[in-house]
């Protein structure tokens, strides 16, 4: 630690230098030095410290007069020539001055600057993203930004700012924050030059924004667009547009924000402009039969607002429109009790209306018109909005080409639940039927209670409603009508009698009702989840495969796991791959750039390279937990990169796992949470030694859970496991009773003290395993296991994981009164900070609290180690003056003094 700050010190002595003596000199003197020391820091030799100096010059000139600055000019310029620095020649102005533009050109009004403020305060410039500075000036911007266009004067300013509290140096703070911001947003502005963006009028300030520079002004000139042309009638232009508006949106406006309660009014009105625009929306979205796209912002709104009844209602309704009536009505049950628990009061008409069109199944999709029609309504989703299934919606739709041309095709689409096969064929039956084929669905049920033949009779009986009344009477009347009505009072007459010259002729009626429907325009059968179908309904699909009438195209789909296709299914399978013009297709899961897109497309937001590779990796590129666990980002408005990897699971992926294990005895299930709890890769060794059990029976209780799909074998390595996606395992984890948990982790972590617990592999996991059983494992053995996790994470250039891996330790140990392991653990977490610093990482004291290093100088000094404890003195000396804090720095100058 002395060395280092030694080295420190000795590389940039007059620096240091100055600003010891400046925390010694009395205020008069500072006044003169501060701008010799920026003067100094001008200077140095380090071209990385260029952009820091001019932060802090810009920071000290805001306490400075104008004759301590021209002194600071003329030092630096002395300093420049007896040093000899190579220095560009404008160095010396644009340090001082903070001007790199050559003189007599302006930088260009909005050139790379922009704000947002529809969601939380953020400022990019050139694409970087800036701070806004410390709260209460952030705050200021935000009240500035909300009111753009508009003077505010500084007496309402400072109601704003501190209402009752006010202190006397306000209005000054005021002027020394506006200048703060103006070099913030134009870093190239000659000094008292009031810019292009934040100006005077009077007593008052403005905020004038430059072209797409902040978002709320481009919402609202997006919102008049789109009103103007819904007057015009031009309503795709008009959708489109309030679509793009909407997207603008993260969250309440000035989100966190901590700002006063007299301000709350301007931030909410910008909040009910976003309501507004959402119900007018919503509005058109279903007319235009695409709700999807304003469910993103409609869910959004809801959650900011959750008593707000208007977007509650359109969200209910756009949930109905897009297929999703059960999650519509749970809408409406959440917010009718927090209605009757926080206001004591019953739905409004809004509500009530939207609730009831869900129950009755009004119009939800708006009607279908051409798009060339007059309204130019509603369109169907457009093919090829999948994502990551190109490949195969074309071999679809050259089976569909084939029914459409006079042929016949079969589809067969397989893969793991969630996979996406329903969505397919939803895409293909829709272009089916918009261009002009009669499509007819038959969704299998899981469980004995499910009707015989019921996906056919779902089938069949699209197909009559199509026919004339006279012929479906008919039709009705024969044996095919015993596929909807019992035949007689027998129960076993019901459905499909026994006698099997019965079943041929019922099949065959089938087969010549399709044929009369083909007759007059394509027909396109969709068979979904065949894996749950009777062995009558997969008898009577291979039977219609084998004598399909021209012009129809018969789709299944099928999973391929959880439960594993029957030997019923496997022959249906086999037979119907004999028959010509049969495709079969497996969906695997998406890759990393389409697992963007599909969250872009489901939460309206741009993911991020890293959130993007988060969500991958916990899904594995499932679309149905993809779009499940973006929506939980969404709706806790956090779709970042760590958001996505500590989010928890959401609840309808546990429930379809909560759902699969309900058939494993226990004895599996207490496997499967052990081998959760190891982490997603599971050492089959490993997994034996801490459930107690041989090789031979461990790998028998795997088998079931294997054929679930919810782990399996490696190729590369017989003994090694893998969870098929890690949302799975984390709902497994969270079946597991805390205390549970807690001793299998210390089981954990005593099984991998026998394996070299100081390999790069097993150090951070036995830190995690120790960490996770708490109480019952060692303290003394926890804190001293963080310590080389976080050891080895530093070594890998992981730095926020060794942070937080020493952070822990020294908390272990302050807890169990471990005073030489935490003094370690700070150590550690001390060099770390200064290794960061040195390679300009981070800034000095970046990782590590001013506060620990007091108390890391504290426990050195109870140990009696002096030369430890001056050394962490030091440290907080070194980082008070760089933030240039003379009222701390000075009086830890005079402790540093012999």
């Amino acid at each position: 630690m002395i060395l280092f700050v030694g080295r420190l010190i000795l590389s940039r002595w007059p620096t240091f230098l100055l600003v010891f003596l400046w925390n010694l000199s009395s205020g008069a003197v500072r006044a003169c030095c501060g701008s010799v020391l920026m003067a100094e820091l001008v200077a140095d030799r380090w071209a990385s410290l260029w952009t820091r100096s001019r932060i802090e010059l810009s920071a000290a000139e805001s306490y400075e007069s104008p004759e301590s600055i021209a002194v600071g000019k003329l030092w630096c310029a002395r300093v420049v020539r007896k040093q000899s620095v190579s220095v560009h020649p404008g160095a010396i102005s644009v340090a001082v001055s903070m001007r790199s533009v050559p003189p007599g050109r302006d930088a260009r009004p909005g050139d790379g600057v922009r704000l947002q403020i529809l969601g939380p305060l953020r400022l990019w410039r050139d694409g970087v993203e800036m701070s806004a500075g410390p709260r209460r000036q952030a705050y200021l911007l935000s009240l500035l930004l909300a009111r753009e266009g508009q003077p505010i004067s500084t007496t309402e300013l400072i109601y704003l700012m501190w209402r009752d509290d006010v202190p006397a140096s306000a209005l000054n703070v005021i002027h020394k924050y506006i200048g703060v911001l103006r070099r913030i947003l134009e870093p190239h502005l000659p000094t008292r030059d009031s810019g292009s963006y934040l100006h005077r009028r009077g007593s008052s300030y403005m905020f004038t924004a430059g072209p797409q520079m902040l978002d709320l002004v481009t919402f609202r000139e997006q919102v008049a667009a789109a009103r103007t042309a819904l007057a015009q009638q031009r309503y795709e232009a008009a959708f489109a547009t309030y679509v793009e508006a909407l997207g603008l949106w993260h969250g309440s406006a000035g989100n966190g924000l901590s700002y006063a309660s007299t301000a709350e009014p301007i931030f909410t009105a910008l909040d009910a402009e976003f309501y507004d625009v959402c119900t007018t929306a919503a509005e058109l979205a279903i007319s235009l039969a695409r709700p999807e796209q304003v469910l993103p912002a409609l869910q959004l709104a809801a959650w900011m607002e959750p008593l707000h009844e208007p977007v509650q209602a359109s969200l209910i309704t756009a949930l109905a429109a897009a297929g999703r009536q059960a999650e519509a009505l749970s809408v409406f049950s959440a917010v009718r009790a927090r209605l009757a628990e926080d206001l004591g009061v019953d739905p409004g008409p809004a509500l009530r209306t939207a609730h009831q069109r869900v129950l009755t199944q009004q119009s939800l999709s708006g009607t279908e018109s051409d798009a060339n029609s007059d309204g130019g309504h509603a369109q169907a989703r457009a093919v090829g909005s999948l994502v990551g299934r190109a490949r195969e919606l074309t071999v679809l739709q050259q089976s569909l080409k084939a029914a459409l041309s006079g042929g016949t095709a079969i589809g067969i689409v397989e893969g793991e639940p969630g996979v996406g096969k329903t969505r397919l064929l939803e895409e293909i039956t829709g272009e089916a039927g918009r261009r002009g084929a009669l499509t007819a669905w038959g969704r299998c049920l899981d469980g004995d209670g499910a009707p015989s033949m019921w996906p056919w009779a779902q089938a069949i009986g699209t197909i009559l409603d199509g026919l004339p009344s006279p012929a479906r009477e008919q039709w009705l009347a024969g044996e095919l009508g015993h596929l909807f009505e019992p035949c007689g009072d027998d129960v076993l007459a019901a459905r499909v009698p026994l006698d099997s010259g019965f079943r041929f002729r019922l099949f065959e009626r089938v087969v010549a009702v399709i044929g009369q429907a083909s007759s007059q325009g394509p027909v396109v059968l969709a068979i979904d989840d065949l894996q749950w179908a009777d062995d009558t309904s997969l008898e009577l699909f291979g039977h219609l495969a084998a004598r399909l009438p021209i012009g129809t195209v018969v789709l299944g789909a099928l999973r391929d796991r959880a439960p594993a296709p029957g030997s019923e299914l496997s022959s249906l399978l086999a037979a119907v791959s004999r028959v010509p013009g049969h495709r079969r297709l497996r969906l695997g899961p998406l890759a990393q750039d389409d697992v963007a897109e599909l969250v872009s497309r489901e939460t309206g937001r741009d993911p991020g390279a890293g959130a993007a590779r988060s969500i991958y990796t916990r899904t594995v590129g499932n679309p149905f937990f993809v779009r499940e666990l973006s929506r939980l980002l969404a709706d806790a408005g956090g779709l970042t990169d760590a958001a996505a990897a500590q989010a928890g699971v959401p609840a309808t992926v546990r429930d379809v796992v909560l759902d699969r294990m309900s058939g494993l005895d226990e004895a599996t299930r207490d496997l499967l949470q052990i081998a959760a709890l190891i982490g997603r890769d599971v050492e089959l060794g490993l997994l034996v030694r801490v459930a107690g059990l041989d090789a031979e029976s461990c790998l028998e209780r795997l088998e079931a859970v294997t054929a679930l799909g919810m782990i399996e074998s490696t190729l590369e390595n017989p003994f090694l496991f893998r969870f098929a996606h890690d949302v799975v395992r984390e709902s497994v984890t969270a079946t597991t009773p805390p205390s549970r948990a807690m001793r299998l982790h210390l089981r954990v972590s005593d099984a991998l003290d026998e394996t070299d617990s100081d390999g790069e592999s097993i150090a951070e996991r036995l830190a995690h395993h120790l960490w996770a059983a708490g109480p019952l494992a060692d303290p003394a053995r926890t804190a001293a296991a963080l310590v080389r996790a976080g050891q080895r994470a530093a070594g890998k250039s992981a730095i926020d994981t060794a942070e937080r891996q020493l952070r822990l330790a020294a908390h272990v140990a302050r807890t169990a009164g471990l005073a030489e392991l935490e003094l370690t653990a700070l150590s550690q977490l001390a060099a770390l900070s200064q290794l960061t610093a040195v390679v300009g990482m981070r800034p000095m004291c970046g990782s590590l609290s001013l506060d620990l290093l007091e108390r890391a100088e504290h426990l050195a000094r109870r140990l009696g180690r002096e030369a430890e404890a001056t050394g962490f003195l030091c440290f907080r000396w070194v980082a008070h003056t760089q933030a240039i804090e003379p009222d701390r720095s000075g009086p830890l100058a005079h402790q540093l003094l012999p």
